[in-house]
C-alpha cells in the first residue's frame, strides 16, 4: 500500500515508516502538521494515511481537522487517526460522513504490530475500526434512554466487534456462531438502532455512530 505518516513526534513517525517499509508497504510521505498533511494527500492519493491527532501549532486536534477536512474533499478517502487517550467525540466525527475508510486507535495499539498493521489494512479497504478500549468505554456507559439499552447481551458483543471493525465470518469465528445467526443477529441490531434497509457496510457505520452519540 502508499501510505502517507502524519505525526509531529520524530520518533513515532520514523518508527512507522520503519515497520511499514519492513511489511512491504510505501511511505510516499511522512509530514509533522496538518497543512503537510493535506498537501501530501491532495498531491499523492494515498491508499491510506496514518495520522496524529495532535499536532503542531497549538498541539489539540489539528490531525484530525486535517483528516476530517480531507474526507470533505476527496470523500472516502482512508485515515487512521491516532491518539494518546480516548476521546469518543473525536470517533464520532471521524464517523460522522458515514463513508466508512476511517479508524479510531490509541497509539499503544501501534506497538501490538499485528493488530495496528491488520486495522491498516482494514480502514484501507473501506471498513471502520475502533480501538477496543474506546468500544469498551461506549459500551460500559449506557443510561436509561440509551437505544443500546434494547441490545441482548449477545447483541452488545456483535456490536462492539463491528465497531473494532471485524468482517461477519471473524465475528462467527470469534463467538463460535454460524454465519446465519451473526447475520439473524446484525440484522436485529439494525431494526433495535431504527436503521433501514441500506448499504451494509454503510449501516455498520451508523451503527456503531449510534452506540457514539448516546
Amino acid at each position: 500500500m502508499r501510505i502517507v505518516v502524519a505525526d509531529d513526534a520524530v520518533l513515532l513517525r520514523e518508527g512507522l515508516i520503519r515497520l511499514l517499509a519492513e511489511e512491504g508497504h510505501q511511505v510516499v510521505a511522512a509530514v509533522g502538521d496538518g497543512d503537510g498533511l493535506v498537501d501530501a494527500v491532495l498531491r499523492l492519493r494515498p491508499d491510506v494515511s496514518v495520522v496524529d491527532v495532535r499536532m503542531p501549532p497549538t498541539h489539540t486536534d489539528e490531525g484530525l481537522r486535517a483528516a476530517i477536512g480531507l474526507r470533505a474533499r476527496l470523500p472516502g478517502a482512508p485515515m487512521l487517526v491516532l491518539s494518546q487517550y480516548v476521546a469518543t467525540s473525536y470517533a464520532a466525527e471521524l464517523l460522522a460522513d458515514g463513508a466508512g475508510g476511517v479508524g479510531y486507535l490509541l497509539k499503544d495499539r501501534v506497538g501490538r504490530v499485528e493488530e495496528f498493521l491488520d486495522a491498516l489494512v482494514r480502514v484501507a479497504g473501506g471498513g471502520t475500526v475502533l480501538d477496543p478500549t474506546v468500544v469498551a468505554q461506549l459500551l460500559a456507559g449506557k443510561r436509561r434512554d440509551d437505544p443500546l439499552g434494547s441490545l441482548t447481551t449477545r447483541e452488545r458483543e456483535l456490536l462492539a466487534l463491528m465497531a473494532e471493525g471485524h468482517s461477519n465470518s471473524a465475528i462467527a469465528r470469534r463467538l463460535v456462531l454460524s454465519a446465519s445467526a451473526v447475520e439473524k443477529h446484525i440484522g436485529n441490531i439494525f431494526a433495535k438502532l431504527g436503521l433501514p434497509p441500506d448499504d451494509a457496510q454503510h449501516r455498520r457505520v451508523l451503527a456503531v455512530l449510534a452506540s457514539l452519540r448516546t
